[in-house]
């Protein structure tokens, strides 16, 4: 019978040893003589006119097929174990942010903001409570570093994959960030994003982010109506980690020396429900602006929604 030695489960390679089997039960490759077939096993040495002789050209490809299959099965096998190996805490699934701790966080947590800043902050905050907030969530742009944290509403997902663990937004198809958990080592001249660059690696059961590269222009809010631009030089360190096997926190150091007298720590928390087979939906930011209609040959489409004298799109009552 046709070995393949591998250091795979035995249980990975029945098919090779029944392929054998049947080889030889059929097996009967050869040439006709006295009237049938002479019968030579697939294990069985073949000589070719050259009088050389090899093994026969079917069993090679059986043991060829064999120890590929072994290999891969190896390969997949050390993927795996690699994958458990690295990822010590289950962070997959989609999260919901505690909107109520958020609340408490912006009350309770000011940012320090320098002088000059804390006097814009407090225009916002006024302008809010008068019925004029300012949007800090405009024309569509994603979130952003450290706003996605720190003030989103709505739902996002984490999955886990070899070298990266990646976060996907609900609502917006460009809230997404990709944390690098390959070893890597920071863009020396990077592209700055409004998510920034970031790497991560596991210290015991808590995941830590790195983030740099971050666009000036990205906002540090506290709400949805007061936010600051960090205008450049910001570094966010993330430890994120399960305090209970569905809650998450995330500890957040935030150095942005433009707008801060000292890095500011804060932590947001998100709650998973397996029971409840949560999933992010698609959406559009843009298609608040719109809505459906038809064009001149009646085909749907969707046309500009009716803008209220203040520019928003609800319905006048």
């Amino acid at each position: 019978m046709l070995e393949c030695r591998g250091q795979a489960p035995r249980r990975d390679f029945s098919f090779a040893i029944a392929a054998t089997t049947i080889g030889r039960r059929a097996g009967s490759f050869g040439e006709r003589s006295n009237g049938g077939f002479s019968k030579r096993s697939l294990t069985a040495p073949y000589s070719d006119n050259n009088g050389l002789v090899g093994v026969n050209p079917v069993a090679r490809s059986f043991a060829i097929a064999c120890c590929v299959a072994a290999l891969a099965a190896m390969s997949l096998v050390s993927m795996s174990a690699v994958s458990r190996a690295a990822a010590p805490a289950d962070l997959d699934g989609v999260w919901l942010p505690d909107v109520g701790d958020q609340k408490r966080q912006e009350q309770g947590n000011v940012p320090p903001w320098k002088p000059d800043i804390l006097s814009q902050v407090q225009h916002m905050t006024a302008e809010e409570k008068a019925g004029r907030p300012f949007l800090v969530l405009s024309h569509c742009l994603p979130h952003g570093m450290p706003s996605w944290m720190l003030i989103m509403h709505n739902a996002f997902e984490i999955l886990t994959t070899p070298g990266r663990i990646t976060m996907l937004g609900e609502v917006d198809g460009n809230r997404m960030r990709r944390i690098y958990m390959d070893g890597r080592a920071p863009p020396e001249d990077p592209d700055p994003t409004l998510h920034g660059y970031s790497i991560g690696h596991w210290d015991g059961e808590t995941l830590v982010i790195d983030t740099t590269a971050i666009a000036p222009q990205a906002y540090i809010a506290t709400s949805e109506a007061v936010g600051i631009p960090n205008n450049g030089d910001m570094h966010i360190i993330e430890r994120v980690h399960l305090v209970k096997p569905n809650v998450l926190y995330d500890d957040m150091e935030i150095t942005a020396p433009k707008v801060f007298t000292t890095t500011w720590k804060t932590t947001r928390i998100y709650r998973r429900y397996p029971e409840r087979h949560y999933e992010i939906t698609e959406g559009e930011c843009a298609q608040e602006d719109l809505t459906a209609g038809k064009d001149q040959f009646g085909n749907d489409i969707f046309v500009p929604n009716t803008q209220n004298p203040d520019g928003s799109v609800r319905a006048v009552k």
